[in-house]
This record gives structure tokens, sequence and C-alpha cells, in this order.
């Protein structure tokens, strides 16, 4: 009897017993904010290993974003797809662009009344549609995105490519699509709305779940910002624009200490988001005392090595050489600008080149002379020390000095007499 108890509380008691307690549950909640860039990219791969440490059992994408770099959002897309923790995108005002293809990667997604996500077309740095090339792997990815979690991929494309033509949301043939919550809700696209991050967590079953916010270091803050598409060609021409000031200015002062700083960050910013790693800063360091030798040792082959060698530093720091020899011809044109405006409008010299140039003239003016004109010895009579054929040396007033005849000969012992003194030369014609 005992024993029959026992075997039904074993087999039925579950369906009596309360709910298990899900307050074990961690949910990891990683900020997907501003412009998508290699920044970006590189603190969601931390965040992920950081969730994953943490054993978390969900990770919460809050994501309000313009859209950025298609590059950088592929690599994020990665980062999201290869997790095995579940992923939900919690779009919190809007994602667009390179943000809604994000979301379209999480395993789900919830929105806030009234967000926005979709135009995620692909344009240039001059706002144009990308090639077709680029074109055709962006709507690609669109598509697997949406698919990939059994979504409608008609909308995905809607979102890429104008020729999609989804008019009952907005978007006829030439128009992007843009889904607000209710729409997005409606055509599979949301699991659901929700007001803030405490309704999404009870909506999760995770309401009493242990919360780890992932915050943005201040390195990682840095790495975006100077990483930023927007920013990169004025930091470039800040620093181009502070050393060549510096050049014009005497001593070492706040222009090259701008110029440097400037270029401290791009490199910096670049390697904490893994674009640059030491090998590159030590090769532009490398260049800038080459160029400084070339100075100093005549010939110019050094300071050419020097000057690639920065160039060269600068297109290893990057994935996107069309953009940054972009942001160096805007660099270049800031530095020859304010070259042509220190000389032609200032009347400035770089004073480096007055360490190493002599500027000194001995001129008459200054009270040089190359050597001592003897005007007054003008009409002076002597006698010939020497024969004159025509040059010799003739006693004028007690003194030898060397003279020459107009062209004749005049032997020793005539009489001569100063005609005419050029500089050093003295003429002289025999007395008759």
């Amino acid at each position: 009897m005992f024993f029959g108890v026992i075997l039904f509380l074993s087999l039925f008691g579950s369906a009596y017993m309360p709910a298990a307690d899900n307050s074990a549950d961690k949910v990891a909640v990683i900020p997907i904010e501003e412009t998508v860039e290699k920044g970006l990219s590189q603190f969601i791969k931390r965040s992920f290993k950081e969730a994953a440490a943490a054993n978390a059992d969900h990770i919460i994408l809050d994501i309000n974003t313009p859209g950025g770099a298609v590059d950088a959002a592929l690599e994020i897309a990665d980062t999201i797809r290869g997790s095995n923790i579940p992923v939900t995108a919690f779009i919190d005002r809007r994602a667009l662009s390179a943000g809604a293809y994000l979301a379209l990667n999480a395993d789900q997604i919830y929105m806030v009344p009234g967000a926005k996500m979709g135009s995620a077309a692909i344009i240039d740095l001059e706002g144009n549609t990308a090639d077709k090339k680029a074109e055709s792997l962006w709507l690609a990815e669109m598509k697997e995105s949406a698919e990939q979690n059994n979504r409608n991929a008609k909308y995905a494309l809607a979102m890429a490519d104008p020729d999609v033509d989804v008019p009952q949301y907005g978007a006829g043939k030439g128009d992007l699509l843009t889904l607000n919550s209710e729409q997005a809700l409606e055509v599979g696209y949301s699991e659901g709305t929700a007001e803030n991050l405490d309704s999404l967590l009870q909506k999760l079953n995770l309401a009493s779940a242990e919360v780890i916010d992932i915050e943005v270091s201040f390195a990682e803050k840095v790495a975006r910002f100077v990483t930023n598409p927007i920013v990169i060609p004025i930091l470039l021409s800040i620093g181009s624009l502070g050393l060549i000031v510096e050049l014009y200015s005497p001593g070492f002062g706040l222009p090259g200490i701008m110029g440097l700083s400037s270029l401290f960050l791009f490199f910096y910013g670049h390697y904490i988001a893994g674009l640059a790693g030491l090998e590159t800063i030590i090769l532009f360091a490398a260049g800038i005392i080459l160029v400084a030798a070339e100075f100093f040792v005549p010939g110019g082959i050094i300071g050419f090595i020097g000057f690639g060698a920065i160039l060269l530093s600068f297109f290893i720091a990057t994935d996107d050489i069309g953009y940054m020899a972009f942001s160096l011809g805007i660099a270049l044109l800031v530095a020859v600008s304010a070259a042509i405006i220190f000389v032609k409008v200032f009347g400035k010299r770089m004073n480096i080149f007055k360490k190493l140039i002599l500027r000194d003239s001995t001129n008459t003016e200054s009270g040089y002379v190359s050597s001592r004109s003897r005007l007054e010895l003008i009409g002076k009579t002597g006698v010939a020390l020497t024969s004159m054929r025509p040059s010799g040396t003739a006693l004028i007033e007690d003194e030898r000095i060397d003279v020459v005849t107009e062209g004749t000969f005049i032997a020793k012992d005539q009489k001569v007499k100063v005609i005419k003194v050029e500089g050093s030369r003295v003429v002289v014609r025999e007395i008759i």
C-alpha cells in the first residue's frame, strides 16, 4: 500500500506542484545604439562572450539605430547567428537600414508602440544606390535573415529594394518599406509589443530573472566614435592641419599636440575596434621618423620611404580602402590649403628649415664686402716694380700693389698712374 502511494505521487504529483521558480535565470541586455560601425561590432562580440561567461539564459538586443556600415552589420549578424543563447531583438524606437537587418537575425522581435523598422537600401558615400554586386549581396542577406526565422522574405526585400511592390503598407513601387509596430505584428515581423524592458521580460516569462546590463566601456566608446565614417576624415584633417601649423610656429606647442593627439586617437580607436594592430602603429611611427630624418640626410629616398610607410599604415588600419583614400584626400587638401595661406597671406616660412638652411647673407648693406675697394688710389702715381704683361706689381705711395695695365706692355722702373679701380682690380697707365 505504501509503495503504491509513492508510485502514484511520482507519476501524477508533478501535475499538482507549483511552477518552478525561474529566479535563477539570467538575461543579458546589450544596447545597439547610434551608428552601426566596426567599433559596435567589436562591442557586440565582447558582449556575447561576456553573456556566455555569465551563463546567461537569454540575450536581449536593445535596438535604437538609424543604421550604418554594411560590413559591420554583417559581422554583428554573424555573432548573433553563432550564439547558442536565444536572442530577442527589442526595437526601442527605431531599427532602420542595418538596424532592421540585425533585428531580423534575432530569434524573435518585440517593439515598443510606435517603433519603426525597415528602409534598408544599401547606399554609397554620396547617398546613391550601391553597385549591383553589393546590392545583390545585401538583398540575399535580407532574404536569408527573414527566412531563417520563418518570416515572409517579401517584406524584408521590400525594405531594401524599391522595386518590390507592397502598396498596402505604404511602399508602392519606387518606395522602401518601413513597418510600424502594428504592421510588423500583422506581417509576422514582430512577436508582440512591449512598453518597456520590464514588460518585455514578462512577455518572455523572465520577469524574475537576473538582468545583466552590458555597457559600452570607455575604450569602446572612443573606438565607436573614431571609427564612425563621418569622424574619420575630420580626425585626419585636424591631424594634418595641426602638424602643418606647427611647422610654421616657433617651438612645439598646441597645434602640434592637437595634430599628434588626433592621429593617436585614430590609431587607438582602430586598434580597439580590431581594425589595426601594433604593427600598424609601429609602421606609422617608423614613417614619421624617416620623414624627420630626411631633413638631415640628403637624397630624398629616406623621406619617400617614410611617406610611403605613413600612407600604408592608414590603409592597413581600415577595411575600406576607397573610403580611406577619400578621407586622406580631404586631409591632404586641408593641409595644402593651410600651407598656401601661411606662405601667401602671412608670409610665413617653416621653422624647421630655419635650422637647416643658412639664410644670412653677407651683403654690402649689412657691412660685408668680398674685398677692399681701393678707390683712394685713383690718380696716384708710382713706379713699376716688375714688367707688366699686362699684370705686375707697382710701388704706389710706399705700398706694393698688384696692378694691371690697359693691355699694353710696361717695362720695369717706368712711372705709372692709377686710372681706374674695379673692386680689387687696380688699372694703371704708363706716364710718358
